[in-house]
């Protein structure tokens, strides 16, 4: 993505913005962790931290003035999903655009699973 203003252009990759919006999803009250899907087997894995992008995918909105993001994540047992799903999108919105200087578009959250 590039943001272009009067001093020039700014080029940030979309692995820089899947990272900085999994950590803020990764810091919301109930959430375990970012989750990916095996292509081979279909079984959902919790991720570590140190692999918080691959629970993220980051595309430009279809009039390239914003991102869309849509986010993977484990929950804790008993955690109100619509609350948390709120809380998400609100923390994800904050930080990438605090963090980066981008608009963000459309924030979809997909809860994979419950984890204990």
């Amino acid at each position: 993505m590039k943001l272009v203003n009067d001093y020039g252009t700014i080029a940030v990759s979309n692995r820089v913005i899947a990272a900085v919006a999994g950590n803020a999803a990764s810091a919301c009250f109930g959430v375990k962790g970012m989750t990916e899907t095996s292509v081979k087997d279909g079984i959902v894995r919790l991720l570590h931290r140190e692999h918080m992008t691959k629970g993220v995918f980051v595309t430009p909105s279809e009039d390239g003035s914003s991102v869309d993001i849509e986010l993977h994540i484990a929950v804790d047992p008993g955690v109100n999903l619509t609350a948390a799903g709120e809380s998400i999108i609100t923390e994800v919105r904050y930080n990438v655009e605090q963090q980066t200087g981008f608009k963000t578009g459309k924030i979809t959250v997909c809860v994979d699973g419950v984890k204990a």
